[in-house]
């Protein structure tokens, strides 16, 4: 992983021509104070067959505030890059059939094909280097695209699983009933098997609606998972899909 931050700030030198860092390259560099709040997911492509149905979405504070510096390369084109500290997080309660969950109920732990409700809460504290192609139209309108890496801060993928049964092992293992009180419920922690480094793709549009005041929106997709590849309790893939609407400074 070292590696490839390596090789993306050595990208960001290259991507800068050395004719543009006489004085108008300073003058046209562009420094930008931004924070927004996030909304969205994580969850698999397509819903699968195991859940039945999404009983309840709930919005979670989720904000982001960075700092980004664009370098002008030639017209209207150039590049962005920053820092910027976020938190993606999501809960929601959903019916599964036959999900494959590893749960805690007592001192036991329980591995198996679990039937019932879910309570899920999902949190990602991170920092993000984006890595962003830029497209200015006009001179209000900034398009940008590209790659973001993130090393998480503080994770957690934690829950609470009742009012059902597990099938323990496979579909035709002991049933063991899963409670709708407190103390008859199960309980699940996967925190330590998600990722600390998450790699994706970013896309939004910056437009300036004073003299140095502006608005954003930006869509992030992550494309590596939130979980190591070794892990395989949960079977599918699961990607932070977010949408974050912002303000940003010119400085």
């Amino acid at each position: 992983m070292r590696k490839q931050i390596a090789f993306i700030i050595l990208a960001i030198v290259i991507m800068i021509p050395r004719t543009a860092m006489g004085g108008d390259f300073l003058e046209d560099l562009q420094m930008k104070a931004r924070v927004g709040y996030s909304i969205g997911a994580t969850a698999p492509l397509g819903v699968p067959a195991t859940i039945r149905s999404i009983d309840s979405y709930r919005l979670t504070p989720s904000f982001m505030a960075g700092l980004d510096i664009a370098f002008p390369l030639k017209d209207k084109w150039g590049v962005m890059t920053g820092l910027h500290l976020e938190n993606k997080a999501m809960n929601a309660d959903v019916t599964t059939k036959a999900y494959r969950m590893e749960l805690r109920k007592g001192n036991e732990v329980i591995e198996g094909l679990f039937t019932g409700h879910v309570k899920q809460k999902v949190t990602e504290w991170m920092l993000t280097l984006p890595i962003m192609g830029t497209c200015q139209l006009g001179g209000k309108v900034q398009l940008k695209a590209g790659p973001y890496l993130s090393l998480l801060l503080n994770k957690d993928f934690s829950g609470i699983a009742s009012d059902g049964y597990l099938r323990q092992g496979d579909p035709t293992g002991p049933k063991i009933i899963i409670g709708a009180k407190e103390g008859e419920w199960a309980t699940y922690d996967f925190s330590d098997e998600m990722r600390r480094f998450q790699f994706g793709m970013a896309a939004g549009v910056d437009w300036q609606v004073h003299k140095r005041l502006g608005v954003s929106a930006d869509l992030s997709w992550g494309l590596t998972g939130i979980f190591k590849s070794s892990f395989k309790t949960v079977e599918q893939t699961l990607y932070p899909i977010y949408g974050t609407i912002g303000i940003y400074y010119k400085l």
